[in-house]
């Protein structure tokens, strides 16, 4: 592990980008989750880490005028899943939220770290993809909006340009309501990432009744457009196709959670339940 030298605690966003500037190879520190135990399994170490935890406006879930809500970079997982108005609006992302880890890794991680470590495992990612999220980023030539679509680029990578601080993760007032139906297998329920995962989305009355994300069957979190067409135009009858067309999107890889082979047909049969939970509506 290369040692980290120096922690900076930010104050304000325009300190944290500053910072950064000071010493391009800092990172950012939100949770810290995912960025220190890979530092100390012998990965590569920031030499500077700017904590963003102390920034107020960061610390915030905000239901804008519009009726989007947004979720400050530095809110933990665990808020997220209990918020009132997510839990209300968003059920999707409560309920992958609340899937994430263990009890203790909730309440340190945020889901903007979730998305920004870009496994593609992240539970909070399918979520966010069957809700259209967006990731307000910030750097010293100002903010712009990066949609979740565009955001995971391979395991590990992202959209975020060098010493781009991701501010907030936003939910469109336009994908709120619905159903949400998670299945996920892991080694050790609870407590471990998931070794394949999908979630179904119904919303009766929006252009997109059906919404499909698969997780740890490709390089990134995916969303599964074939699946949705399949359930928007049949319903519960196409459960089973719907399901071969998850099977046929998705690009495991053998590894120490489970064969390839299992997580394809794994996300058949979890397509399947969850259609039959929802009912397909």
């Amino acid at each position: 592990m290369r040692r980290i030298l120096e922690y900076q605690k930010a104050r304000s966003i325009d300190e944290a980008l500053a910072l950064w500037r000071e010493a391009p190879s800092a990172r950012y520190l939100a949770g810290g989750t995912d960025l220190l135990p890979r530092a100390r399994a012998g990965g590569a170490s920031p030499g500077r880490l700017v904590d963003i935890k102390g920034i107020p406006e960061l610390a915030a879930i905000e239901e804008l005028p519009s009726g989007d809500i947004a979720i400050g970079a530095a809110v933990s997982v665990a808020a997220v899943a209990a918020h009132p108005a997510v839990r209300r609006r968003f059920p999707a992302l409560a309920l992958c939220a609340s899937a994430l880890g263990s009890y203790p890794l909730r309440h340190r991680a945020t889901v903007a770290g979730n998305i920004c470590n870009a496994s593609p495992c992240a539970d909070t990612a399918a979520a966010l993809l069957c809700l259209d999220a967006y990731v307000r980023c910030a750097s010293p030539s100002g903010t712009r909006r990066i949609s979740i679509h565009e955001w995971f680029l391979g395991p590990g990578q992202t959209s975020l340009a060098p010493g781009e601080l991701a501010v907030a993760v936003e939910l469109p007032a336009a994908a709120a309501g619905g159903r949400a139906e998670l299945g996920r297998i892991s080694r050790r329920q609870g407590v471990d990432i998931a070794t394949v995962a999908v979630l179904l989305v119904a919303v009766p009355g929006a252009d997109r009744r059906h919404r499909v994300a698969m997780l740890s069957v490709a390089p990134t979190p995916r969303r599964v457009p074939e699946a949705e067409d399949l359930l928007d135009r049949m319903g519960a009858s196409a459960a089973a196709q719907a399901a071969q067309a998850a099977m046929s999107a998705a690009q495991p890889i053998d590894d120490v959670r489970g064969s390839a082979a299992y997580r394809r047909e794994m996300v058949g049969v979890l397509l399947q339940r969850a259609a039959r939970a929802l009912g397909a509506d």
